[in-house]
């Protein structure tokens, strides 16, 4: 089987109202305050952060789009875009299944949505190329999940059938995208939730 990884909220911490709450305690006081404020910063992926996530805008031009359309001040903004890196903390659960399902003898790979600046902290921090025989970061391709033309793409760059593709990603939608696209795809919450599903398929003992 070709497992194939999404990495924000897969391998990568990213829960964007928690991170809010702590870059911007001043505006972000709970749970609820934080999940209105990222709806708002992050338009859900499409908008002003959808074309940084496909590398058609930068992190200069992001900043400015987000502080003009929000009135936020834009040092706060361009705080929390620099701040998006030291969010992105490893999730040492996935690096185990990783592991696992490389001794099991599975290929594995990555599909992002990840605009490129963020795309090369990560190359630079941590043994992609150990864990993965290949991937693709939205910012890159111009192309973003759930666009049917990325997992296209995907296909393309890693040489195999869809039937042959199990992605774990943890929004719906782009379950729902890959399933379209023929791929296998199972929603991701945790590793330990996760292992089981894979035991149950017979990808892991």
């Amino acid at each position: 089987m070709n497992v194939v990884f999404d990495f924000g909220g897969v391998l990568f911490r990213w829960h964007p109202a928690s991170f809010l709450a702590r870059v911007w305690p001043h505006r972000v006081v709970d749970a609820e305050s934080g999940t209105a404020v990222a709806a708002e910063f992050f338009q859900n992926y499409t908008g002003d952060w959808g074309a940084f996530d496909q590398g058609l805008i930068d992190a200069a031009t992001v900043t400015d789009r987000v502080a003009t359309r929000t009135g936020w001040p834009h040092a706060e903004v361009a705080h929390v875009v620099r701040a998006v890196p030291d969010e992105l903390q490893l999730l040492p659960g996935t690096v185990a299944l990783i592991q696992e399902l490389k001794q099991a003898g599975h290929r594995l790979f990555y599909l992002s949505n990840m605009p490129e600046p963020y795309a090369n902290h990560l190359e630079r921090h941590y043994p992609l190329n150990e864990w993965f025989e290949s991937g693709l970061f939205s910012g890159r391709v111009k192309q973003s999940k759930p666009s049917a033309e990325i997992y296209r793409l995907a296909i393309e760059r890693f040489g195999v059938a869809p039937a042959s593709c199990l992605f774990l990603d943890d929004h719906w939608a782009n379950i729902e995208a890959a399933r379209a696209a023929g791929w296998q795809a199972l929603l991701f919450s945790d590793a330990d939730a996760m292992r089981p599903q894979l035991q149950a398929l017979g990808l892991l003992l």
